[in-house]
């Protein structure tokens, strides 16, 4: 889970609206039936709060599609985005109690839930004791009413969404040829918002993510550029987490492609 301070400010109503996903809801919800040890989890005392979190989907994106055991799944079924909940305990810590992910971008829900902010972190590179204190406090400043909103990208083989870890887009990327490079690399991007809830407090965070082929996103004049800037000038010890080492010869394949269609 990355909520670096890149945060800004959007208007309330642009929270889950529009629903640019909404072509991948039978899946996900078929996932959801499928893998739900997987994909759903809460903690006790985390019912009120998910309540509060299902209502305020609900109030955007309508009613739950189908019977769910629980009302976060519900709000869930309703949109593309992830649904994580997080609830101030009495250490004053922030901590995950519920969510329902089905489009985790390498981390998995039985390992987080429960963590706070800066277990939720641990993994990522940068992410030190002061950028978890500057999140801590963005969280508490956080007015009911307010959505903050960032964007994350990745490139990966393939199009699936439901990636608790790298090993199969590793294994994927390993056995693809070059020449067929710029077809078979898709950009991931994620949609990431939080907001806090007016009753209990809690902070909702909600992550959607989109698979676009990365062939169109080289298109347009200086695209392949401005793509090519940002794949070079990331911090080394980010690449590595992103697992980017194992699609460099692709991505230069899929650049150098790119190039000779203009």
């Amino acid at each position: 889970m990355s909520l670096a301070p890149g945060l800004k400010p959007i208007a309330p109503e642009a929270w889950l609206s529009p629903d640019t996903e909404a072509h991948v809801l039978e899946e996900k919800r078929a996932l959801m039936r499928a893998r739900r040890g997987e994909v759903y989890g809460a903690r006790d005392g985390s019912e009120l709060a998910a309540l509060e979190a299902a209502a305020a989907v609900h109030g955007v994106a309508g009613p739950a599609v189908g019977d769910w055991p629980s009302a976060l799944e519900g709000a869930a079924s309703a949109v593309s985005d992830d649904l994580c909940v997080l609830i101030k305990d009495s250490d004053d810590l922030w901590r995950l109690e519920a969510a329902s992910l089905c489009a985790p971008t390498f981390w998995r829900l039985d390992e987080k839930l429960g963590e706070p902010l800066g277990g939720l972190h641990g993994p990522v590179p940068g992410a030190n004791p002061g950028l978890v204190s500057r999140i801590h406090r963005m969280f508490d400043a956080l007015r009911p009413g307010q959505v903050l909103e960032r964007f994350n990208w990745t490139v990966q083989p393939g199009t699936e969404r439901f990636t608790p870890s790298q090993a199969a887009f590793k294994a994927l990327a390993g056995g693809m040829d070059e020449a067929g490079a710029l077809d078979g690399l898709w950009l991931r991007v994620e949609r990431q918002t939080i907001s806090k809830l007016e009753i209990s407090g809690a902070v909702v965070f909600t992550i959607r993510v989109a698979i676009d082929p990365l062939r169109a996103a080289l298109d347009g004049p200086g695209q392949a550029e401005a793509f090519r800037a940002a794949w070079e000038g990331i911090d080394p010890v980010l690449a590595d987490y992103k697992g980017w080492p194992h699609y460099q010869r692709l991505v230069h394949a899929a650049l150098a492609q790119a190039g000779e269609r203009r």
